[in-house]
């Protein structure tokens, strides 16, 4: 039978998830000497693919992954067709809603604006406190939007918040805490149930060695 197939978001999480794995006992050394290559064998019954965030998504979704390890954040951001089987505990950091130190965000009733690489995150949020927004999607250094006056607020991933003082911002609002998650595809988990099952549990356990 064909290895199961795994996404894995480059970089942090991608170190991270391979670390678990050899702690239930996969050679992942095709991973650490991967050169150029994206579709890497480790072990005989599991072979990793490496993808940016949202792409991890789409491989799961269309079922040319199994599984994808990919942050809350792009889970949120991008769709849920898929199941969410596992917190992994690494990766941890929150989104927020932060704006310019001392001003007064939620005064007033004037429109509001915000930049974001989350839309989908903000407006959600924003629904649910029924407030008049306007959304502006960047891709960059979403900081700089309420320097230029481009926005009143952000909502962006914060971890240390060293970035979002060093530009004069604060947080005004905790949105939701993010991890890692392990996603599984809807047809795979019927069709290989016992060996995602199975490797669901090891990393499970493993996870909580650590």
């Amino acid at each position: 039978m064909k290895p199961l197939r795994m996404a894995l978001t480059k970089g942090r999480l991608e170190k991270d998830t391979v670390a678990l794995l050899e702690r239930i006992g996969y050679d992942c050394e095709a991973v650490h000497n991967k050169g150029r290559k994206l579709i890497l064998p480790v072990g005989d019954r599991l072979e990793v693919v490496l993808a940016k965030a949202a792409d991890v998504i789409t491989y799961v979704e269309h079922g040319v992954c199994d599984l994808g390890v990919v942050g809350k954040d792009t889970i949120m951001e991008n769709g849920t067709s898929f199941y969410e089987v596992l917190d992994l505990g690494f990766g941890r950091c929150k989104f927020a809603l932060a704006a310019p130190k001392g001003s007064d965000f939620f005064g007033g009733y004037a429109s509001r604006t915000i930049a974001t690489k989350y839309p989908n995150v903000a407006r959600n949020y924003f629904e649910s406190k029924a407030m008049d927004i306007r959304f502006i999607k960047i891709e960059g250094s979403v900081e700089l939007a309420p320097l230029l006056g481009l926005s009143d607020a952000i909502v962006d991933i914060v971890e240390t918040g060293t970035t979002l003082k060093e530009n004069g911002l604060e947080v005004v609002e905790t949105i939701c805490d993010i991890s890692a998650r392990l996603i599984v595809n809807t047809a795979s988990l019927k069709l290989r149930k016992a060996e995602i099952e199975e490797l669901v549990a090891q990393m499970e356990q493993a996870k909580e060695q650590a």
